[in-house]
C-alpha cells in the first residue's frame, strides 16, 4: 500500500499545563502536584517557543479549536492565559468560530477569576466534577468536596460561559446504580450543553493500580451505564461518541477533530500531536519533553519524539478514532485523511458487514458493533500485531 490521496485536514491545538494541587490516585495523565509559586511566565515563554518551532506543520491553515488541559490549567492567572492566547493568534490565525476550551477544577472555581478567563478568550470550560457525592470524591482523592462541585456546576454561567462540559465518572468504589443516577440527575439540573460520562478504569502507573479499590461488578456497571444513557437521552442529551453527550449543535469541535482524524499540534510538557504532510505523503506523530523541569530548562528544543505512522498502521489509527463516533465516518474521509484507497481495507469491511457489525454503505458501526467495538477494531490490526490498546473513554 502507498499513500496517494492524503489532503490537509482541519487543525487544532492542544496545550498542556502539567501542575495540579494534588495527584489523584486514578490519574495516569502527565500531572504533577506543585509546591510554591507556579512558573507561569517562563512556562508560557516556552510554550510559545515550542509552538514557534511547530509552525512548519501549520501549512497555511487556521486553528479551529484550542484545548488547554492538564493538570489543572485554571491554577494559572487570567492574565497569563490572555497573554498566551493573544501571542498564539499572532502566530496562527483563529477561525471565526474557534472553540477555546480550558479544563477547570471545582476547587479552583472563583467567579471573578473565571470571568477573567472568559475575558482572556476562553469560550468553553470543561469542569472536572467526577462526582457530586462526598464519599465518592474522598475515595477518588479529589481536592474538592461535594459543595464545591455543586457550586462550580451551578455558577459556570454566572462566570460568562454558556458553553461548557461537566466531567463525570461512574463505576466508582462502592457506587450503586442509584448513586450513579443521582450524580447524573444533579448534573442535569445544571442544564449542561455537554456532558462527559465515562467509567472509572484502573490504569498502570497509578496509585489505584498498586492499591486497587473495590469496584462494582461488571454486570452492575453495565446496567448502570444503560440506565444512565437512557436518562441522558430523556433529557435531550444525545450520545455522539463513546463517552460524550450533548445538546443540539454543542458537540465539542476539538473532540470531533480528533475523532475525525484531523490534525493537532501539541505543545507543553508531554504533549502529543498528529500532523499530515501531503507534499511528502506522510503522517507524523510528535511528542514533547515530559518532565516539567526538563521542559522549562530546554527552551531550544522540546521535541522528544517524531515518528511516522506506518502505512500498515493507518487503517487502525483511523478506525480507532472514527468509530468512536456514533455517526462514524465515510469512505471519502478515510481516503483523504489516510491517503489510502478504500479498496485497501475491502476485505475487512466485507467481513464486518457480513457479521452485522458495520453499516452497509458507511464506515459506522451498527448498534451491535458499537457494543463490541474492540472486536470491530481488531479486524484492522496489522498482521504482526496481536492486540489493540484499550479505547480511551474520556472526552471533554
Amino acid at each position: 500500500m502507498s499513500l496517494s490521496r492524503l489532503i490537509l485536514p482541519p487543525l487544532s491545538l492542544y496545550i498542556h499545563i502539567p501542575w495540579c494541587l494534588k495527584k489523584c490516585p486514578y490519574c495516569d495523565f502527565n500531572s504533577h502536584a506543585y509546591a510554591g509559586d507556579l512558573p507561569e511566565k517562563p512556562y508560557i515563554d516556552n510554550l510559545l517557543a515550542d509552538l514557534q518551532r511547530d509552525l512548519p506543520y501549520v501549512q497555511g491553515r487556521e486553528l479551529v479549536s484550542i484545548f488547554i488541559g492538564g493538570g489543572t490549567p485554571s491554577l494559572f492567572s487570567p492574565a497569563s492565559i490572555s497573554r498566551l492566547l493573544s501571542e498564539i493568534e499572532k502566530l496562527i490565525p483563529f477561525s471565526k468560530a474557534i472553540e477555546i476550551t480550558m479544563e477547570a477544577n471545582p476547587g479552583t472555581f472563583e467567579i471573578n477569576k473565571f470571568k477573567g478567563f472568559r475575558s482572556a478568550g476562553i469560550n468553553r470550560l470543561s469542569i472536572g466534577i467526577q462526582s457530586f457525592d462526598k464519599a465518592a470524591l474522598k475515595a477518588l482523592g479529589r481536592v474538592h468536596d461535594d459543595a464545591e462541585a455543586r457550586t462550580a456546576a451551578k455558577n459556570v454561567r454566572s462566570a460568562g460561559f454558556e458553553n461548557f462540559n461537566l466531567d463525570l465518572m461512574f463505576g466508582l468504589p462502592d457506587q450503586s446504580i442509584e448513586d450513579a443516577l443521582v450524580d447524573l440527575d444533579i448534573a442535569l439540573q445544571c442544564e449542561p450543553p455537554h456532558l462527559s460520562w465515562y467509567q472509572l478504569t484502573i490504569e498502570p502507573n497509578t496509585m489505584f493500580y498498586s492499591q486497587p479499590p473495590l469496584l462494582p461488578e461488571d454486570d452492575l456497571v453495565s446496567e448502570m451505564q444503560d440506565k444512565g444513557i437512557a436518562l441522558l437521552a430523556a433529557h435531550k442529551l444525545s450520545r455522539y461518541e463513546i463517552s460524550a453527550f450533548c445538546r443540539p449543535d454543542k458537540a465539542s469541535t476539538h473532540n470531533l477533530n480528533y475523532w475525525r482524524f484531523g490534525d493537532y499540534l501539541g505543545i507543553g510538557a508531554g504533549a502529543h500531536g498528529k500532523v499530515s504532510l501531503p507534499g511528502e505523503q506522510r503522517i507524523m506523530r510528535t511528542r514533547k519533553t515530559r518532565q516539567p523541569a526538563k521542559y522549562l530548562a530546554n527552551a531550544q528544543n522540546m521535541m522528544a519524539g517524531l515518528t511516522e505512522v506506518s502505512v500498515a498502521d493507518l487503517p487502525l489509527e483511523f478506525m480507532m478514532n472514527a468509530l468512536r463516533l456514533v455517526s462514524g465516518s465515510d469512505e471519502m474521509s478515510f481516503e483523504q485523511r489516510t491517503g489510502l484507497s478504500i479498496n485497501s481495507i475491502s476485505s475487512e469491511l466485507a467481513r464486518l458487514r457480513t457479521g452485522g457489525l458495520l453499516g452497509k454503505d458507511t464506515l459506522a458501526t451498527t448498534d451491535q458493533g458499537y457494543k463490541f467495538l474492540n472486536n470491530v477494531l481488531a479486524e484492522f490490526l496489522p498482521a504482526d500485531d496481536q492486540a489493540i490498546d484499550r479505547i480511551p473513554l474520556r472526552s471533554q
